[in-house]
């Protein structure tokens, strides 16, 4: 056929795979059609007929894409290195050799941020040359009313993006310069509503139960209480290793009363206290379907596992700790005694810390026979 824009646009999807529509004027010229209606300009070259994918349709026009295969094919007649075709690399073939890479060269928590993002926000056919950047905006677009997880998501393509490039997998990342603004989240939750998420998590039961309980009394962030191994545990103590703290310092905080009751009592299956329902070596990641589940059955304003870490330093002022010591807890750099301080200042503060945490469950002890 000849083709005419008014053609392209009545080109048939096929019900699987990709076909491809050759012009009659122009030989090796044509558009090529996927299951999900995208149509990608081409042209092939030599007696190999190598494939040059050369834009898409609405994107470049039908006259430009002719004229563009022209050229393409007159330089691969004269020998030119330009303009190369390289082999056609899928978009999940991307994913999976990035997220290889990604699993040897960063934290197990980037890693598995990796992972999940891409694979829960990002789901494009064919191949990795085919994508543009209409199509990730769309994808990004979709995140808007969670303001948080969009960064992230784009954090995380382009991060592929940039890694396919450097390799070869594609000459110009697609991933627009977008800028992103997030409102810090200031939830504290209540004593009522904290008594009210405690009382749930303790009919809800092992092992996400256990995680929201171990989460209200430490304090500690969510990756590094699903993380935690029985090997962490001392008499009274739980020492957490660099490769899993978001700040990669050892931190060591003291265990109160009720911290030690709730890890005697929970099953031990394996070295990982909290371990995945299909692998022992795996920690527990099922949290969106478990906290669906879970807020179902209690009637407060909607909160995030992690607004429990601020409830905690917000109760620690209140029971009139000292703030460097709930830093101490927290494990965080950034507070009262950072820079210089931080490294002349060794001491470990272990004992104000397991007084703030006995005043702290005392506090929870008496909201729970309220």
């Amino acid at each position: 056929m000849s083709l005419t824009d008014a053609q392209i646009k009545r080109l048939r999807v096929p019900e699987k795979g990709q076909k491809t529509y050759f012009d009659d004027g122009l030989s090796g010229f044509g558009v090529r059609v996927s299951q999900g209606g995208t149509k990608t300009f081409i042209a092939l070259c030599g007696p190999k007929r190598k494939r040059h994918s050369i834009g898409r349709y609405p994107n470049m026009s039908l006259a430009e894409a002719r004229a563009r295969a022209k050229k393409i094919q007159a330089e691969f007649a004269l020998d030119s290195p330009i303009e190369i075709a390289r082999p056609s690399l899928g978009f999940d073939d991307a994913r999976r050799m990035f997220l290889a890479d990604s699993e040897k060269r960063n934290r197990p928590r980037t890693f598995d941020e990796y992972h999940r993002l891409l694979h829960r926000h990002f789901a494009f056919k064919g191949n990795l040359d085919e994508i543009d950047r209409h199509q990730l905006v769309r994808a990004l677009d979709k995140l808007k009313s969670t303001p948080s997880e969009q960064k992230h998501a784009f954090v995380a393509i382009r991060t592929m993006m940039n890694w396919c490039c450097k390799r070869g997998h594609i000459d110009v990342s697609p991933v627009p310069p977008l800028t992103f603004k997030t409102t810090p989240r200031d939830r504290v939750l209540t004593a009522d509503e904290l008594r009210t998420v405690w009382l749930r998590a303790e009919d809800y039961g092992y092992p996400f139960g256990a995680i929201v309980r171990l989460l209200i009394l430490t304090g500690q962030r969510r990756s590094e209480i699903t993380n935690l191994r029985r090997s962490w545990l001392e008499a009274d103590a739980i020492t957490f290793p660099t490769e899993i703290i978001k700040n990669a310092r050892e931190h060591t905080i003291p265990m109160g009363d009720m911290t030690r009751t709730l890890i005697a009592d929970l099953p031990e299956r394996t070295d990982l206290l909290f371990p995945s329902r299909l692998n022992d070596e795996t920690p527990f990641n099922g949290f969106s379907r478990s906290k669906r589940t879970f807020d179902r059955e209690i009637e407060i304003e909607p909160y995030t596992l992690h607004d429990l870490r601020r409830t905690f330093s917000s109760l620690m002022a209140k029971l009139g700790t000292p703030i460097h010591v709930t830093e101490k807890i927290l494990n965080h750099t950034s507070g009262t005694i950072s820079g210089v301080a931080a490294v002349y200042n060794r001491h470990s503060y272990q004992d104000e810390m397991r007084e703030a945490l006995a005043a702290y469950e005392g506090y929870l002890q008496d909201l729970m026979k309220a």
